[in-house]
């Protein structure tokens, strides 16, 4: 009898310790979390992309007729421009700025340099609800940005607020304070892996240090610029909360810092017409996945370049 009883219990025992079972056993909260939470919902919002689902209503299936109905809003058009031009404004400062003041920190020319890896790290885990509160009082007409400007330029003060052509400018403005430090610890770990006796050999051979940034800094850390230019423009299109606080719902003048995401926001739970919405998150992040081809293409990721 407690030989029959033990046959189940060497089963399990075999079952757990077994090479291909574990790391499956070790996985399987991950993997039941990813599936409920990522899979099923993508795959519920593609479907729902093809129904004309409106709040509670039944969901009829349409076909392409919400895709349709995204390129024909004038809305959708000026979300995207807005959406695309703030991406390239933030690739436009976050990779060129924070890898030279990485190499400026890693240079050994900074005094207290881990000082300053730590205040310009800190907006980065400053709330975006304090930051945009914060920033609504900067950027305000008698704000401290302005009296900046008008005392050191002599400029006269600008509506950021105000003016729809400076809303893509706060909001860049904004996600250079919160992500400069964020890119720099990229950039550093990118810098710690380049061996010394490169700049050594370099600098026996008379390069100097401008030419031994061309010629090595940068091509060393082409994995890392890969990387980040590629969350760059993820977060980018994926914008939402600062033009939402910075703006009070992200009702910004003229449409000025209308994203894609904040479309997305105010199609589904303003006008609950959920179908559209769907169909803009499948867009998006079809042009998500699309730009991030691109760079692993450019960064020769793909294609067996060297």
């Amino acid at each position: 009898m407690l030989d029959l009883l033990k046959l189940p219990y060497r089963h399990i025992t075999w079952f757990l310790h077994h090479k291909k079972v574990v790391p499956l056993v070790f996985l399987a909260p991950f993997l039941i979390v990813f599936l409920v939470f990522k899979v099923y919902p993508v795959i519920l919002a593609i479907i729902m992309s093809f129904q004309n689902f409106q709040g509670i209503k039944s969901q009829d299936w349409v076909g392409l007729t919400n895709y349709e109905n995204v390129f024909e809003l004038v809305r959708f058009s000026q979300a995207l421009t807005n959406t695309t031009v703030y991406t390239i404004g933030t690739l436009l400062v976050l990779i060129p700025l924070p890898l030279v003041l990485a190499v400026l920190l890693d240079s050994g020319r900074i005094i207290a340099s881990t000082v300053f890896r730590v205040l310009i790290f800190l907006p980065a885990l400053t709330s975006l609800v304090v930051a945009g509160t914060v920033f609504r009082l900067i950027l305000a007409k008698d704000g401290f940005l302005n009296l900046f400007l008008e005392g050191a330029l002599g400029m006269d003060r600008l509506r950021w607020l105000e003016v729809s052509e400076l809303a893509l400018p706060s909001l860049i403005l904004i996600a250079t304070w919160r992500w400069t430090g964020m890119n720099i610890l990229y950039f550093n770990s990118g810098l710690v892996n380049i061996p010394s006796e490169l700049y050594e050999s370099a600098a026996i051979d008379g390069a100097s240090p401008w030419q031994m940034f061309l010629r090595i800094t940068l091509p060393m850390l082409r994995p890392t610029t890969f990387f980040v230019v590629v969350l760059s423009i993820i977060g980018g299109y994926q914008v939402f909360v600062e033009p939402f606080i910075l703006y009070s719902g992200g009702a910004g003048p003229g449409d000025g810092g209308l994203t894609l995401a904040l479309l997305i926001y105010r199609t589904a739970f303003t006008s609950f017409n959920f179908g559209t919405a769907a169909a803009m998150g499948v867009i998006l992040a079809l042009i998500i996945f699309i730009f991030s081809l691109i760079q692993f293409r450019f960064f020769g990721v793909l294609g067996g370049e060297d």
